[in-house]
């Protein structure tokens, strides 16, 4: 994925990150503050997250719920790869925590991955890759 655009929110204090896969090059530097409208809102789909200013200094700040555990929460997202083996091997070599493996459990050929705060990742196979 890539960082197709922000927004600041300073009388709220947080900043809102757009993701989405782009066949163009990444925008950089003022591109990516481009009017949100064009850039980031015609597309298909964007992951928008949110960081609020100031939880990385707050001692006080537990963290936010993963929706894993009770009480359960949004649940998970879910991102297509073209090449789950190779998705697999390539974030296991880069040390990604697995809940779940595309050959493990019931359900073949999906991967669950947790990011570094805990939220689940579903990996799953993009029929519009297979041969």
């Amino acid at each position: 994925m890539t960082l197709l655009g922000t927004l600041e929110a300073s009388d709220a204090k947080f900043t809102l990150y757009f993701l989405g896969y782009s066949k163009e090059a990444p925008p950089s530097g003022d591109q990516l503050k481009l009017d949100l409208k064009s850039n980031v809102f015609g597309r298909e789909a964007v992951l928008e997250l949110t960081h609020n200013w100031g939880t990385e200094d707050d001692p006080n700040f537990k963290g936010y719920h993963t929706g894993n555990s009770d009480p359960q929460g949004y649940g998970h997202i879910a991102i297509a790869v073209d090449n789950l083996d190779a998705a697999t091997d390539r974030l296991t070599d880069l040390g990604v925590t697995f809940k779940k493996r595309p050959n493990e459990g019931k359900m073949k050929g999906i991967a669950f991955i947790q990011d570094p705060d805990g939220y689940l990742v579903e990996l799953v196979s993009d029929p519009h890759f297979a041969n």
